[in-house]
């Protein structure tokens, strides 16, 4: 196909109006600061973080005890630098928006030694992020009879794969790092299709059935042993606004789900003072904004269906 090379001759001026575009929208570009977080290199760290996790699974194969700590030593080495520089981008970007601050100028604070402690932090939280994430493999084969082993849930079940960016996600959450949590967050959410705000603080054997759809908020608490299943939203109500009308942040806005609860598909529970007592059974396609004592099943009565001869 042959080029309209007058077409082509536009080029300039439609580069000359996105460019001035930048200075009319500038709340939606980066130009002129320091480097933000790089989304490929946070999305590499997770799956690094994912070969240490479940050594054998993924990338190298012939892992065994002679060799593993080598490789294992290696990941964490470069873990560490990497994480050090996302870190430190993190947290020197969120201090210059707060306070103002132009890339050029000078700080009080030392954000590279910042980001080496927190990164360093992290890393010793992984033999514990392991143990959780073990119980949460054993919750999805003892809660799904379809599943036939362990590597099975390691190597399809979408529950677990965002339980597990959860993990990683919730610990950088909880150690102030900026931006980087919600980044981990929403790859996990594309690639499976459920969205767990990385605020969320969800216990052992915690088992997600199916997955897609499921929303899980910034301020839920779910305990031990929950199972959830697809479509199940775990909401806030209305945020309440102050005299200026900004969102009131810091608030629990999402439910707290006790014990051995289960969830079952499109259920929506809504509000901060919402709690589902141990051992319940919230019904599909059930919505509650209100609490639930322990022991008890919600469902919705079942409609009357009418059958006729068709024709």
């Amino acid at each position: 196909m042959a080029t309209d090379v007058r077409l082509k001759e536009q080029l300039p001026e439609l580069t000359d109006r996105i460019v001035e575009s930048y200075l009319e929208t500038g709340a939606t570009h980066h130009l002129g600061h320091c480097p933000l977080p790089h989304i490929d290199a946070i999305i590499q760290i997770g799956e690094d973080v994912k070969e240490i996790l479940f050594p054998g699974y993924r990338r190298r194969e012939n892992l065994h005890m002679g060799n593993v700590m080598y490789h294992v030593g290696n990941l964490i080495d470069n873990l560490h630098d990497r994480l050090t520089v996302q870190i430190c981008r993190a947290l020197r970007h969120a201090y210059d928006l707060e306070h103002g601050v132009q890339c050029d100028q000078k700080r009080k604070i030392d954000f590279e030694a910042e980001g080496q402690k927190k990164a360093i932090a992290f890393l010793e939280s992984l033999p514990e992020m392991r143990q959780l994430l073990s119980t949460d493999a054993q919750a999805a084969l003892d809660g799904d009879p379809a599943a036939r082993s362990l590597d099975e849930i390691i190597f399809c079940y979408p529950g677990f794969e965002a339980v597990t960016i959860h993990r990683m996600a919730h610990r950088l959450y909880e150690l102030d790092v900026p931006l980087i949590p919600r980044i981990l967050a929403e790859c996990s959410h594309s690639r499976t299709g459920i969205d767990i705000h990385p605020g969320a603080n969800i216990g052992p054997s915690f088992f997600i059935d199916h997955g897609t759809g499921v929303v899980i908020g910034e301020t839920c608490d779910i305990a031990a042993g929950v199972k959830v299943y697809q479509g199940v939203t775990l909401g806030a109500l209305s945020f309440p606004k102050d005299e200026n009308g900004e969102i009131i942040r810091g608030q629990k806005r999402h439910p707290t789900i006790e014990e051995n609860v289960v969830i079952y598909a499109n259920a929506t529970i809504l509000g901060g003072d919402t709690i589902i007592g141990r051992n319940s059974v919230i019904g599909a396609s059930v919505s509650l904004m209100k609490s639930v004592p322990a022991n008890t099943v919600v469902t919705i009565e079942k409609p009357n269906l009418r059958f006729r001869e068709a024709g």
